[in-house]
């Protein structure tokens, strides 16, 4: 099951367990059973405290937990947790074998200290980028906590389990038998929506924080950039973001990453994370920026709002917000968003297998969708509003070698179809003729670009007419002290590289503000 190269990475990890561990299997006489146990006896063949008993009773199988010897603590996975899930299995088993999470004391306090019963059940696809965040954040939680129980489920295995709960897209989360959480999540975002008191006790904290010298707001690449550049010029440096990463998260493969030859976005998030980690940046996630106020002249405080009630105060701003799917903007989008309607075809394709979907936009990501979904479903429809598709040449003429591929083109998709529970087909209009026509289907993939997040800055700084923060080659904004950069400003191309390289420049640009304020303007500032 596990090639040489695998085992002697797991032998070298397994060192870390201090507590012996059993793998408790529930097979049948099927093959996905048998490939599950030549798993399990691999793992086992690499350190002698973990060993693999059949005598598990659980309904799914194959299936097994991950249990410390002679106690209730253990985590369960239900099919192979393989592909972008082995590594949620390697952690699950150094975690349940006592090996320390890399976690803040608080947070695992926080964890203990939840009170009642939790049975959690994660659907996941092998494939899917986003899936090993929220199984990874659960099984940590079932460790720590005796009351919180996790199953993680390889959707791909458990089709009609799927069907049957209406699972249309992963990572989704199940708690005590119903839906609970969508999409993917961290750690402290599945603790905010567990622990409801934790908001209102982070917004308390903000609002008590001193004036930084920089704030950068958002999470991404250009956020972590400009932390950095700013931190090491000694300064107080903050970083307030809804989900660190940004749109990165969400990022298959990234192969253009120069010095590195092939990475994943989660990957990329985690280093960017670390990173910033490593200087004395005080990094404040879950917070949803909802307005700036701007200094009428250099000198002034800007001050930041958050959803969560709180307000930052700075002498200088970096905004780097990003962007985010585009939608259709069409009746039955947000009804259907989850039961069929999808973003992500890396995460959500394989639970379309034989399954008859769309992919809307024909661009590079578009036609890639297409030709990745192509190889798991039935057939797939593609529909460009434009007379001709805008992909890459190299990427069409794959497109065009595949059989099971339709291609439309001037077409302008209408409306979602569906029966209450899940998408059944669209409606879309061609442009030539002017006739609404009619497509069956199960799934619908919206690949057709991204929208600026700067809905929040409305009034309080220029925007282009495209909502884009209109921003000079130092990165300065029309107002005094707030800087932006990467994919929500009017910098061409939208890429990790250039947004890396924009957030730099501002901090460097916000340093450069700041050292030129006159000693009577910080003074205020101070009162």
């Amino acid at each position: 099951m596990l090639d040489n190269g695998l085992k002697a990475q797991l032998k070298g990890y397994l060192q870390n367990l201090a507590m012996p561990v059993e793998l408790v299997a529930s097979v049948d006489d099927g093959p996905k059973s048998r490939e599950l146990l030549e798993l399990l006896n691999d793992i086992a063949g690499q350190n002698d405290k973990v060993t693999v008993v059949t005598n598990g009773e659980d309904a799914r199988r194959p299936s097994f937990e991950i249990r410390r010897t002679g106690t209730d603590i253990s985590v369960a996975f239900a099919g192979l947790p393989m592909g972008h899930e082995f590594t949620s299995l390697v952690l699950a088993l150094l975690q349940v074998g006592g090996h320390p999470p890399k976690v803040d004391a608080i947070v695992i306090e926080q964890i203990r200290a939840l009170e009642g019963e939790f049975e959690f059940e994660t659907y996941f696809s092998q494939s899917c980028q986003l899936c090993p965040d929220v199984v990874q954040a659960l099984n940590l939680m079932s460790v720590i906590n005796p009351r919180i129980r996790h199953t993680a489920i390889d959707g791909a295995l458990f089709q009609e389990e799927v069907a049957a709960r209406n699972v249309m897209a992963v990572p989704a989360v199940h708690l005590n038998g119903e839906a609970f959480a969508q999409g993917g999540m961290s750690l402290e975002q599945l603790l905010a929506k567990i622990d409801t008191g934790a908001a209102a006790r982070s917004a308390e904290a903000m609002r008590a924080k001193e004036v930084f010298d920089v704030l950068v707001v958002g999470g991404g690449p250009a956020g972590a950039a400009a932390a950095i550049y700013a931190a090491r010029k000694g300064i107080n440096t903050g970083v307030a973001s809804e989900r660190f990463g940004g749109q990165v998260l969400d990022t298959m493969a990234i192969e253009n990453f120069i010095s590195v030859p092939e990475t994943e976005g989660p990957k990329l998030a985690t280093a960017l994370e670390t990173h910033v980690r490593n200087y004395d940046v005080d990094i404040m996630n879950l917070q949803r920026a909802v307005g700036l106020k701007a200094p009428s002249a250099p000198g002034g405080l800007v001050e930041v709002e958050f959803e969560s009630g709180a307000t930052l105060r700075a002498k200088s701003v970096v905004v780097s917000t990003g962007a985010r799917w585009r939608s259709m903007n069409v009746p039955g989008e947000v009804e259907y968003r989850n039961k069929g309607v999808a973003y992500c075809p890396h995460c959500d394709g394989p639970l379309f297998k034989g399954k008859r979907v769309a992919v809307i936009g024909g661009g590079n990501s578009g036609v890639e969708a297409a030709i990745d979904l192509a190889g798991i479903v039935k057939h797939v429809t593609l529909i460009e509003f434009d007379p001709k598709l805008r992909a890459d040449a190299v990427l069409q003429r794959k497109l065009a070698s595949l059989p099971n591929v339709t291609v439309i083109t001037s077409g302008l998709t209408t409306q979602v179809l569906g029966d209450g529970q899940r998408v059944t087909g669209l409606v879309y209009k061609d442009r030539v003729s002017d006739e609404s026509r009619t497509v069956e289907l199960e799934g619908i993939f919206v690949q057709i670009g991204l929208v600026p997040n700067t809905d929040w800055l409305k009034g309080a700084i220029e925007l282009s007419p495209r909502g884009e923060i209109e921003v000079d080659v130092r990165g300065a904004t029309s107002a005094p002290g707030v800087f932006a950069a990467g994919d929500a400003t009017t910098t061409p191309y939208k890429q990790i590289v250039i947004a890396m390289g924009e957030g730099s420049k501002a901090a460097l640009s916000a340093f450069d503000y700041l050292i030129r304020l006159a000693p009577a303007e910080e003074a205020a500032q101070a009162a």
